[in-house]
């Protein structure tokens, strides 16, 4: 069944949610944000991550939130696909992850409003309360598997 657009009577379009996240590595560490203040998984763990704008490359996202968040510049070129992560909880996702090899400037807490902390962890010791969708997206990079899926019914 479709729903009807009143001013054009063409059917509406399924609008897919993009988001876009950044994977920093130090050795066997990575870099997670505890997530405070937004109405979205308050006190758990996470990547440096946002919404895609529209009108932008996805890598040119990617790099606008790690300023945003992170407080470094990344030339949006040399972040590497990671994986992608086609979800579903209470609407249906498509997030890109990309991998930052190097950036300009000291990785910190922007956000501070948004964020409890930045914090390394070891890739294999994530906290407990790492993001359910987040985790899966971590392994199936560590895999090498490139597309995976994070499907729960409201």
């Amino acid at each position: 069944m479709s729903i009807r657009a009143e001013s054009t009577g063409k059917p509406e379009r399924f609008k897919l949610v993009v988001s876009v996240y950044v994977i920093f590595g130090r050795g066997s560490e990575l870099l997670l944000l505890r997530r405070a203040n937004t109405g979205y998984e308050d006190g758990n763990y996470g990547l440096v991550s946002g919404h895609h704008d529209g009108s932008e490359p996805l890598r040119a996202a990617a790099a606008r939130e790690a300023k945003e968040e992170a407080g470094v510049e990344i030339d949006p070129a040399s972040l590497t696909f990671a994986t992608v992560l086609h979800r579903s909880q209470d609407e249906e996702r498509l997030d890109f992850f990309f991998e930052a090899r190097r950036w300009q400037g000291e990785l910190r807490n922007a956000e501070p409003e948004k964020c409890a902390e930045l914090a390394w962890f070891p890739i294999d010791g994530l906290p407990e309360n790492t993001i359910a969708y987040v985790r899966e997206a971590i392994a199936h990079w560590q895999s090498g598997t490139r597309y995976c899926e994070f499907w729960r019914e409201s």
